[in-house]
């Protein structure tokens, strides 16, 4: 085991190898990501290896120069597969990170975390979820970030530009040890082929919200989500647990892979389609889906029994969704809840697949034919949109799931917009924040509060639940009416989460909690790591949250004073996180709902037990909400104006710019 570790730390400081590692094969086993679309012209190929082999001596050029043009040409992209280290990559205990700096050894443990093959999607090409969610570009910004982790102190910043390592800057241990920025483009060059363009080059990166901030605790952060989503989706259409209900959708990638889960916890049946066989066996190996069958005869049948018997069972199909959504109509089989997660922010590159096609080919002509893939795409969604809409005639609750799969619909030209548009709802189906997360939970203050044990014992993630679910239970029984509700559905599932095996990678652990939540919930921990009861925690949150992210058709799509289309929430964000004591913050363009579609910041905060966490996590968790809470209420968004002006009378020193209500109609004036 020594010499295990050792070989490990020894590797790690290292960085780039002095000697010129061998080939590695191309492993067929290993989910990878697909051939990305040949761009560049010859002269930015050119380019493109010129950038790839800056990282490297002079004399190994010749040799990479020709492998990394393969690679272009084969994949779209250079990852440089030869420097993937011999190490095994997982969450390891933070003791075993070598360096100077407890904080950059939790970075580490995190980034290793969002690279481990249990947890990534396509981790030989370092991208963790959303078919484009990348950590780094390529190894050698992997090796050499983890180096400079090895030996910064806390008396150092990093500063990390699209996965690329800029280096090591003089600053102050109050400081964010690592600042993270990916994609951050001028405006005008934000288009989708501009990613697979300055993608190509090796100059820019797609982070997806929690993949490029080292935030990423596998399925179980959308688990959460989504049965939060769908128990309030339930209640909206009149439906109990346990009763039979019918849940349909698509999607078992990195994120989307949760929703079987989910529906199983809310107690339903559900229906996920998945077209790559290997990202559904995934799941059902993993004990995430229940069942698996690629023939729509038996799904019909099976579903018919499922609703007789009033089953709690998740399905997954091998195909097409449109093809559930069609043939469901056919045998009407009344859908209760549909919605969609398939990767539709990237749909000209492997986030949504056409129908008739296998994978396979289909894979083949997105590589060979983008022109004709995208126009059988477009295809596909005017056929998905017409199918859904039968089934909204017969009463199901439709909601787009944040995939942006109402946008690329309507850019498809589907009878998706609604007839009688009005400012914020263009659409004929809401979206799940404008109808459920939004009002139920972002403008309360309460979004995705998660934490990892750095110790990695699950007897310390199991006392952390135990923390977390006194305090929140405390907490509930004073809590005034409009937020109790949101408070008991978390207890309950911090009180269950360690039966439904959440676990994926890291020991770690998410709940939806408000700032006064989180706050108490983080001194408790760190109280307890004083004590010498449980090791360091990290905490984080995901970007999908009260204040993270501007994105105007999903988490500030609830936002109706013509501000959903601007960024200052998020940037305000990072930015004042970043001087309240976060360990590390990022900001990203692109994630969640597509390239050039939404601006997201996180951080991650290490906890240790001492003084100056206890002081940083106060006051840096009391700003992460209330920034958004404040920009809601000032777009006279009413439970988050309950909300601030709860927390102004809780908080000296905090003091927001309210709104004056507007009585009567002004249209007779213009």
């Amino acid at each position: 085991m020594e010499t295990v570790t050792r070989t490990f730390k020894e590797q790690i400081a290292e960085g780039i190898p002095t000697r010129l590692p061998a080939p590695k094969a191309y492993d067929p086993d290993t989910n990878h990501a697909p051939k990305r679309k040949d761009i560049l012209s010859k002269e930015e190929k050119v380019l493109a290896l010129q950038n790839a082999l800056r990282y490297f001596p002079q004399p190994w050029h010749h040799e990479l120069a020709a492998e990394f043009a393969q690679e272009l040409k084969d994949y779209g992209r250079i990852y440089m597969y030869r420097f993937r280290p011999d190490y095994d990559i997982y969450a390891r205990p933070i003791s075993e990170y070598p360096g100077n700096s407890e904080q950059a050894k939790a970075i580490m443990l995190m980034i290793q975390n969002n690279l481990d093959p249990a947890v990534a999607q396509h981790p030989h090409e370092l991208i963790t979820y959303g078919g484009n969610g990348a950590v780094f570009q390529n190894w050698a910004q992997y090796r050499i970030t983890m180096q400079y982790l090895a030996e910064m102190t806390d008396e150092q910043s990093l500063h990390m530009y699209s996965g690329h390592p800029m280096g090591l800057f003089p600053s102050h241990k109050d400081a964010p040890r690592v600042v993270v920025t990916n994609g951050m483009m001028i405006p005008n060059y934000s288009q989708p082929d501009d990613w697979e363009k300055y993608n190509a080059l090796g100059v820019t990166q797609y982070g997806q919200m929690t993949a490029g901030s080292y935030m990423y605790i596998g399925p179980q952060g959308i688990v959460h989500g989504t049965t939060i989503t769908v128990l309030n989706a339930l209640r909206k259409v009149g439906k109990q647990p346990h009763s039979g209900a019918l849940f349909v959708t698509a999607g078992l990638g990195g994120m989307s892979g949760a929703q079987p889960k989910a529906g199983n916890i809310a107690g339903c049946i559900s229906v996920t389609a998945e077209v790559n066989p290997k990202a559904s066996r995934k799941r059902y190996e993993q004990g995430w889906v229940d069942e698996i069958t690629a023939d729509l005869n038996e799904l019909v049948e099976r579903v018919r029994q499922a609703r007789k018997n009033k089953e709690t069972v998740s399905i997954a199909y091998e195909g097409n969704v449109v093809d559930v959504w069609e043939r469901f109509d056919a045998e009407d089989i009344y859908i209760d809840l549909g919605s969609d997660q398939t990767s539709l922010h990237n749909p000209w590159a492997g986030g949504y697949y056409p129908a008739g096609l296998s994978y396979e080919d289909a894979n083949v002509m997105m590589a060979n034919d983008p022109d004709r893939f995208k126009e059988l795409v477009q295809e596909t969604l005017r056929r998905h949109a017409d199918a859904v809409n039968k089934h909204t005639a017969k009463g199901t609750y439709f909601f787009d799931y944040g995939n942006a799969f109402l946008l690329e619909a309507s850019r498809a030209g589907a009878d998706i917009m609604n007839p009688e548009p009005t400012l914020g709802r263009e659409f004929k189906y809401p979206s799940y924040v404008q109808d459920i997360m939004g009002p139920m939970c972002f403008d309360y203050g309460f979004g995705p509060f998660r934490w990892v044990c750095a110790s990695g014992k699950p007897e310390d993630l199991a006392y952390t639940d135990q923390l977390a679910s006194e305090v929140l239970s405390e907490m509930a029984a004073s809590a005034p009416d409009e937020i109790r509700q949101q408070m008991e559905d978390n207890i309950r599932w911090i009180k269950a989460a360690g039966e439904n095996k959440m676990v994926v990678g890291s020991q770690a652990r998410i709940l939806y909690a408000d700032s006064e939540g989180r706050i108490k919930i983080a001194q408790a921990f760190n109280e307890a790591i004083k004590a010498g009861k449980i090791g360091a925690v990290v905490l984080g949150r995901d970007h999908h949250d009260v204040s993270g992210t501007d994105s105007p058709y999903r988490e500030t799509s609830n936002i109706y004073d013509g501000s959903r289309f601007t960024a200052d929430m998020a940037i305000q964000n990072v930015i004042g996180d970043s001087f309240r004591g976060a360990t590390w913050v990022s900001i990203h363009n692109g994630g969640g709902v597509g390239w050039g579609e939404v601006i997201n910041g996180g951080f991650g905060m290490l906890l240790d037990g001492s003084e100056d966490a206890s002081r940083r996590l106060q006051s840096m968790l009391l700003y992460d909400v209330n920034n958004g809470i404040a920009r809601r209420s000032w777009a006279r968004n009413e439970p988050a104006l309950f909300a601030i002006k709860r927390e102004m009378e809780r908080t000296p020193g905090l003091k927001v710019t309210l709104p004056e209500v507007v009585e009567g109609d002004l249209g007779d004036l213009v």
